[in-house]
């Protein structure tokens, strides 16, 4: 099979991303998900395939009650098909420094798709980012490092008691794919979700900081303020909203925090 016939299932692409490495890019978000986080901001992302799902019951302003129908959540794509819409916006990558980044879910659950598409990119000179939750084995991380111009690494929970309970899974794959990463000199910027309650506490951000400070190659932490909006989506996926509603950080409570981590040494943003 050509390499850009190799298939995939995403459900979105999003074009003039700023949040998702340097510049101007397009995110291709693969769907799949080996985490069962109690905040996942895209609950659209966790099964592997396709999804059929009853859009919610809503009311029109006279109190009347009605179903918009079926939504269906992913679809199967070539890696030509998606090439196609990256390369409409190559213009903006070169004057802005930006290119492509391939989100999720978690993209290394496609690692074939994953590859092909990050050859394809790569044989474009277009830059390349990977935002992965590192949870995969390193025989399959490996297999992209070359083709990789920057990951988005996301930690979440140092404790790993704390990981295993709200993540479904230990987290020590992935700070062993972390230090494997470093060892193989690509280049990292660790993010954390800022989650109320439960990752945003100083004391967890203190211990991922004085964590990773044993890596001088790491020197940047984005912190990524919570966003409330994957809360509205859980109903269509009959799933429970574990971790409950939050509100958005204050600036007050994310600037204290930036300086926190600040102070072990790193360059932080917020936002990424």
């Amino acid at each position: 099979m050509e390499i850009t016939q190799v298939k995939g299932i995403i459900f979105d692409l999003k074009k003039y991303a700023v949040h998702d490495g340097p510049g101007i890019r397009t995110t291709v978000f693969l769907k799949g998900c080996p985490l069962d986080c109690w905040w996942c901001h895209n609950p659209e992302s966790r099964e592997r395939h396709p999804q059929t799902v009853r859009r919610p019951v809503l009311q029109d302003a006279n109190g009347r009650s009605f179903q918009e129908g079926e939504e269906t959540i992913g679809w199967e794509v070539t890696v030509a098909e998606v090439l196609r819409e990256i390369e409409k916006d190559v213009i903006f990558y070169d004057r802005s420094g930006g290119g492509v980044t391939f989100s999720g879910g978690e993209p290394l659950l496609q690692i074939d798709f994953l590859e092909a598409l990050l050859q394809e990119c790569k044989t474009r000179d277009l830059h390349t980012t990977v935002d992965t939750t590192g949870y995969a084995s390193w025989e399959t991380l490996e297999r992209i490092v070359p083709l990789t111009d920057l990951f988005l690494y996301d930690l979440k929970l140092l404790d790993g008691k704390l990981h295993r309970k709200y993540t479904g899974v230990s987290n020590r794959l992935i700070l062993q794919n972390l230090e494997k990463l470093v060892q193989a000199g690509a280049k990292i910027i660790v993010r954390v979700a800022l989650i109320p309650g439960f990752t945003d506490s100083p004391e967890n951000l203190l211990q991922i900081a004085r964590y990773l400070k044993k890596f001088p190659a790491i020197r940047r932490i984005d912190l990524l303020p919570y966003n409330p909006i994957g809360e509205a989506k859980y109903p269509k996926f009959g799933m429970e909203l574990r971790a409950g509603k939050h509100k958005m950080q204050s600036e007050e409570q994310l600037e204290a925090l930036r300086q926190l981590v600040e102070q072990e040494g790193f360059a932080v943003r917020i936002g990424g």
